[in-house]
């Protein structure tokens, strides 16, 4: 299918070039350096046109009429001169109730196109979007969602003169999804169709401010924020992307010593964290036992005897694991365990408690799961004898 998209490096023109394409469509994207030949190639094959094309911000009220009006028209008399028939998706604006220039012009097209159906019967798609968001917005333009994650992003502070003020927002994604779902549902019905778009609630300016915050503080303290809501969810993702490509990468507090390393990676509010073990070659770490902080181990590099006893009782049980293994082991709560590292590499382990390490409360209590002395060297390597199945890990 052959779609023509006019403002294809815009916001919604670039996501949306985006994923048409990575769907397999052939897009033919318009922009304002595309020349008329050129445009009336796509205007002659289109099959559908999402028409998004538009002036936003000008200090000359006539831009508006030119950009969002007259080009509107210049678009259906290109396609009317082939006989095209495609149905035409148009991107408004909530402001289309409003008395400004841009409101007024916006209103003006979608008029033009209520008449073009009234004329010939094509099919109109009309859009009245609210703010948007999502990555590859313009900061410094007509997204405050773009400008705070830039500047955030950058250390540089959010001018906010009313920190109460609300904005209600659009998801990119959730447009996509519309604008998409548009071409299953294209069986030229020849009518005009007022769309929506999924919207959050209205939002204060001071909430996006805050929760930009979190998601930069969350580096240093290594917990991942609270993404339990979609707005949440969408709004980190975005800032994400706003980060500036020599600002991917921070590091982690390497706690290293003889016996190898320990590296907390990620902190959650309510399910854990996760950290990264290093033992030397020949090293055991462990030796303790824990009330209610419990544990995954999992060994992605190297080889390793994890052994644990339930406390008050003499029976040693051994799991034998490797990195090629990808075996995940539960260690609960009562037992005492320890993990030798038994090849000739390090061994890297990544380790899930339960709960955020707390030095006033560490749950942790020192007890030796078994006399060394006591065991034989076949009895340590044997990867098969026992397959019954330790926060700081030390």
């Amino acid at each position: 299918m052959k779609i023509l998209v006019t403002g294809a490096t815009g916001f919604i023109g670039k996501n949306l070039v985006a994923e048409l394409t990575a769907r397999g469509y052939e897009v033919f994207s318009s922009t304002r350096n595309t020349s008329e030949a050129e445009f009336q190639r796509y205007c002659q094959h289109a099959e559908f046109v999402y028409h998004l094309a538009g002036v936003n911000r000008s200090e000359v009220e006539t831009d508006f009429e030119e950009g969002n009006t007259g080009f509107t028209e210049r678009l259906i008399a290109s396609l009317a001169s082939y006989e095209n028939d495609a149905s035409i998706m148009f991107a408004s604006s909530i402001q289309a109730t409003q008395d400004n220039p841009y409101g007024r012009s916006k209103l003006a097209a979608e008029n033009i196109l209520k008449q073009e159906h009234e004329k010939t019967g094509r099919t109109i798609y009309l859009f009245r979007f609210p703010n948007l968001f999502g990555k590859w917005g313009r900061p410094n333009y007509n997204s405050v969602v773009a400008t705070f994650c830039y500047r955030a992003a950058r250390d540089l502070p959010l001018e906010i003169h009313d920190p109460t003020r609300t904005v209600q927002l659009a998801y990119i994604d959730d447009v996509l999804d519309a604008l998409v779902h548009l071409l299953d549902a294209n069986v030229k019905t020849h009518a005009v169709f007022e769309e929506d778009v999924a919207v959050h609630p209205p939002i204060e300016l001071g909430r996006i401010a805050d929760l930009l915050q979190v998601f930069k503080e969350s580096r240093r303290s290594l917990t991942v924020p609270q993404l339990d809501d979609a707005f949440t969810k969408q709004l980190y993702s975005t800032y994400l992307s706003y980060l500036p490509v020599d600002r991917f990468a921070y590091d982690l507090k390497l706690n290293e010593d003889a016996r190898g390393s320990f590296t907390e990676f990620i902190r959650t509010p309510d399910r854990g964290q996760v950290s990264i073990n290093v033992a030397k070659p020949g090293i055991t770490k462990g030796n303790h036992w824990h009330h209610t902080k419990n544990e995954k181990f999992l060994v992605v590099s190297g080889e390793a005897l994890i052994r644990f006893r339930k406390v008050g009782e003499s029976e040693v049980h051994t799991y034998h694991v490797t990195g090629e293994m990808m075996r995940v082991l539960d260690i609960p709560i009562g037992y005492t365990h320890n993990i030798e590292n038994i090849g000739t590499t390090d061994l890297v382990t990544v380790m899930w408690v339960n709960e955020a390490y707390d030095s006033n409360n560490p749950d942790t209590y020192f007890m030796e799961v078994q006399d060394e002395t006591t065991q034989s060297d076949d009895h340590r390597r044997d990867a098969s004898r026992n397959h019954t199945p330790v926060g700081r890990y030390s």
